[in-house]
């Protein structure tokens, strides 16, 4: 089943079929396929609703950069830092990119390194890897079509959805380039999170440093 959410057979927020339709698809008992059910709603894959069905969760990732940070306007309402990218380049995955994406070392991989701003001020650097076999198309997409949020861009025109992530804060001392972007004073302590995102069927999409 998370194979089949995975390909997109059933797209986030989409209904999967009845118990009964999967047990004779698959040749299992109604036990076997409500556990397998009850598994991926607690996996969060699928989310049930009373007298409507299960459906595919389709999850908020446009509220979970403030796990970890409070970005606020004057009037104290929420902000979405606005996306510029830098660079846009295809080349061949390092040793720590390679593992993170279960690839190769030396395969082909996206590589997109963007700021996050607010109110024209840097508070983001974000380092972003992808394998290029499954995202090389947004290499031919304009820059322009790169909005503050990527997963939707990653689903609309490659066809993978993420399901979730996990992320793992630390604090770093930053580089030159990382302080002139963010126009830091040398030497200051910066927040680093590191995101991999994965797909329906567990495999790794995506691998951020922000």
């Amino acid at each position: 089943l998370a194979t089949a959410i995975a390909r997109q057979q059933w797209r986030p927020g989409e209904a999967i079929p009845t118990e009964a339709v999967l047990c004779e698809r698959y040749a299992v008992s109604p036990g076997t396929v409500r556990k397998a059910l009850d598994l991926l709603v607690e996996e969060g894959v699928l989310e049930r609703f009373q007298g409507r069905g299960t459906f595919v969760r389709r999850p908020q990732f446009d509220h979970s950069l403030f796990r970890f940070f409070r970005f606020e306007d004057a009037n104290g309402e929420r902000v979405v830092p606005d996306s510029h990218i830098l660079l846009r380049e295809q080349r061949q995955a390092t040793a720590d990119v390679a593992k993170a994406l279960q690839l190769a070392e030396g395969s082909a991989v996206i590589h997109l390194h963007r700021l996050r701003l607010i109110a024209g001020r840097a508070v983001l650097e974000e380092h972003i890897w992808l394998d290029a076999t499954r995202f090389g198309t947004l290499l031919d997409i304009p820059l322009e079509a790169f909005g503050p949020l990527l997963y939707p861009l990653y689903e609309q025109h490659c066809g993978e959805a993420v399901a979730r992530a996990e992320e793992q804060l630390s604090v770093t001392q930053g580089a030159a380039d990382s302080e002139r972007l963010l126009q830091l004073p040398a030497g200051q302590p910066l927040a680093q999170i590191e995101r991999l995102a994965l797909g329906y069927d567990g495999r790794p999409l995506e691998w951020r440093c922000s």
